[in-house]
């Protein structure tokens, strides 16, 4: 026990003895120069952690999945319910088939000036399932949205399969 503490303080005498180990080229703070204030622009309201390019992707990025969602077939309810911060949209569906999950109620592409348009979309099973009765088919899916999202927008239409439903702002 006491040869490994002598050998150490022996080394660290040494080691303290040196005295060019500021200016020695084995000391790591010496490899670079010293650094010099850069002038690089830099763009107002941006946040230095998240990349510029927004394709941009890591070596270890997954690829982007394939989409595998359809409309659900039949929007039998809809409603919405105001919170503090915006609304809640609630809706329920009968599916075409059983089994569907991922269950999402996303923005409509082209929606109209003043309407909300959202699809109601699912996934099925790869395998083919039973019909089923409508109660062992029924969906139900729910979205927030902020007040700043419904500024300006007077109905709300959630999109299916076979039939929309909407509501108008009063």
């Amino acid at each position: 026990m006491h040869k490994p503490l002598a050998l150490t303080l022996a080394c660290a005498l040494m080691l303290a003895g040196c005295g060019g180990w500021k200016q020695s080229r084995i000391n790591p703070s010496n490899w670079f120069g010293s650094s010099a204030p850069a002038e690089a622009p830099v763009a107002d309201n941006t946040n230095p952690l998240l990349p510029q390019d927004s394709n941009a992707r890591g070596i270890f990025a997954r690829p982007e999945p394939k989409d595998t969602t359809v409309l659900a077939g039949r929007i039998t309810e809809m409603r919405i319910e105001r919170t503090a911060s915006g609304a809640i949209i609630y809706a329920t569906a009968i599916a075409s088939r059983q089994g569907a999950y991922d269950v999402v109620l996303r923005p409509a592409d082209g929606s109209e000036e003043g309407v909300l348009s959202l699809d109601f979309r699912v996934v099925y099973p790869e395998t083919s399932t039973a019909t089923g009765s409508e109660f062992s088919r029924t969906i139900h899916a729910a979205r927030t949205v902020t007040n700043q999202d419904l500024a300006g927008i007077r109905t709300v239409r959630v999109n299916g399969a076979q039939n929309a439903r909407e509501s108008r702002r009063r």
